[in-house]
């Protein structure tokens, strides 16, 4: 199985938070990954920068848009619990929770658009939400390289 994209993890994360208990980010991370029955060399796969486990990485960024919508809070660091309003969610039995499924929560709008975004930008971020932040550094920092490279090389230049 691949690695599951940040906004598939979002649902099962809610759910695993529904015990109404305080869990640790690692807790959420380990237990996802054996829901989703990732291997151990997927577990251990690493960002491009080598720094951080791209499972880990998705886990923060699907924790990170729930709590921004308000689904989750941080009770202090490294550590979450589902409020009010995630226990409500959970209550309608969603079949998945997306970027597009937060939007209804206006503090997820604020934080997707309170900086200034234009709709051309916001439309850019629709086609690549199953990347997370360092994934699209990462994709742009690789196009740039090839063109970079390509371009030196059809000049002469090497």
């Amino acid at each position: 199985m691949s690695i599951p994209d940040f906004q598939t993890l979002m649902l099962p994360l809610l759910k695993f938070a529904n015990d109404q208990q305080e869990h640790a980010s690692r807790e959420a991370a380990d237990s996802l990954s054996q829901l989703f029955h990732l291997s151990e060399v997927e577990r251990e796969e690493l960002l491009p920068s080598g720094r951080q486990g791209i499972f880990d990485n998705r886990v923060y960024w699907a924790k990170t848009h729930l709590k921004h919508a308000g689904l989750l809070e941080n009770t202090r660091r490294g550590f979450f619990k589902i409020s009010q309003s995630g226990k409500d969610v959970l209550r309608t039995n969603p079949q998945e929770i997306s970027m597009k499924f937060l939007k209804r929560f206006p503090q997820y709008i604020q934080f997707i658009s309170g900086n200034g975004k234009t709709e051309i930008q916001e439309a850019e971020a629709e086609i690549s939400s199953t990347q997370t932040p360092e994934e699209l550094l990462e994709e742009g920092y690789q196009f740039l390289f090839r063109l970079t490279t390509s371009t030196r090389t059809s000049v002469g230049v090497l």
